[in-house]
């Protein structure tokens, strides 16, 4: 009953349950939010390095956003049908009409004060390491004149070891992640802001996919 009334509840108790579900399933999990910063400014636009599928629910129960997802998302059952009911925008690769209609749904997320997470890496990592940045999806900060803030996130053990358990990359499957994540007996999700970056100070969408860039990598050799 609640997935069926989730989308129409007003904006800001959606937002409330998005982060208590994700909340409650790293709990489920045995995993330990960590977090350095409890506030970001609404209508910010969160940049992230991408590891796992557990990244949405990492930033949701710290920072509940609406997300951009791949567009074949749309079509999955359940999740595809709650996805296009709760802010998610979804984009068709190699198509420059559509990426001007999601610049502009996006924009408009910003300028109603929601934050908007990206993932512009547009692949997963084992947490090692970050691939370069896709600028593209940065301009509608730029055009709504938002903020974007960069977001690290880093998955270590409690004493501090890195573990690539929570990894969803290459020919791992969503069933060896899980397996992985639930066999070790706590695993902490450090996410953690870097310098906000305000677009009217740098309009330049590469400059700032790698000035985000490099701020996360920085942020993770410290986590």
């Amino acid at each position: 009953m609640t997935a069926v009334g989730f989308p129409f509840i007003t904006p800001a108790r959606k937002l409330h349950l998005k982060q208590r579900w994700s909340a409650r399933l790293l709990k489920i999990l045995g995993i330990r939010l960590e977090t350095n910063e409890p506030y970001v400014s609404p209508g910010s636009l969160l940049v992230a390095n991408h590891i796992s599928w557990l990244d949405i629910f990492v930033i949701n129960a710290a920072y509940p956003a609406a997300f951009i997802s791949k567009a074949e998302v749309r079509q999955w059952p359940v999740m595809g049908w709650l996805a296009s009911k709760n802010e998610t925008v979804f984009l068709r690769r190699g198509s420059r009409g559509h990426a001007r209609i999601v610049n502009g749904e996006i924009a408009a997320l910003l300028g109603r004060g929601r934050h908007v997470a990206l993932f512009p890496e547009g692949t997963t990592t084992d947490g090692s390491h970050i691939h370069p940045f896709h600028a593209a999806l940065l301009q509608p900060a730029i055009d709504a004149g938002a903020t974007i803030q960069p977001l690290a996130i880093a998955y270590r053990l409690p004493d501090g070891r890195f573990t690539r358990a929570p990894a969803y990359d290459g020919d791992v499957s969503l069933g060896q992640s899980i397996k992985a994540i639930i066999a070790e007996r706590e695993i902490v999700a450090r996410v953690h802001t870097t310098s906000a970056l305000p677009t009217c100070d740098t309009p330049d969408r590469k400059i700032l996919a790698h000035t985000a860039r490099d701020l996360i990598a920085e942020r993770i050799a410290q986590a």
